[in-house]
């Protein structure tokens, strides 16, 4: 079982954003920039690109209005997409508020929010879903 299916088991604790029978979303709690979002898909597969076409293209319908919310909540120039796959064996998808694309440069410093920031990101994501 890897890390994400422990997290969408519940036997992890995450900051949910937004769940439905194939994906769930949660803040990454390694954040590159606040509101930065995992979408993940349910079924354990390690290759992003090894998903099933219809995976391939629900994951980003799912992702939409999420990254619509994130565009809202964070002043940014749109939301990125970055699919590395290399942090956790699970396929999945990065959603973060950008303004250049150095800004998807995931050797930079990572923030290190509290719970309270955790919080309020994960209030002003979902609450404009």
């Amino acid at each position: 079982m890897t890390l994400f299916s422990k997290i969408i088991a519940g036997e992890i604790p995450s900051y949910k954003i937004a769940e439905n029978k194939k994906f769930y979303a949660f803040l990454d709690i390694f954040p590159m920039v606040k509101g930065h979002v995992l979408v993940v898909p349910k079924i354990e597969t390690d290759i992003f690109f090894d998903l099933s076409d219809d995976y391939l293209s629900e994951i980003l319908l799912f992702s939409k209005p999420i990254a619509q919310a994130i565009e809202k909540a964070f002043p940014c120039n749109r939301c990125g997409i970055s699919v590395a796959g290399l942090e956790v064996p699970h396929a999945h998808l990065h959603l973060i508020p950008i303004n250049s694309a150095d800004d998807l440069n995931f050797t930079r410093p990572k923030l290190k929010l509290s719970i309270e920031e955790f919080k309020q990101v994960q209030n002003a994501i979902v609450s404009l879903l």
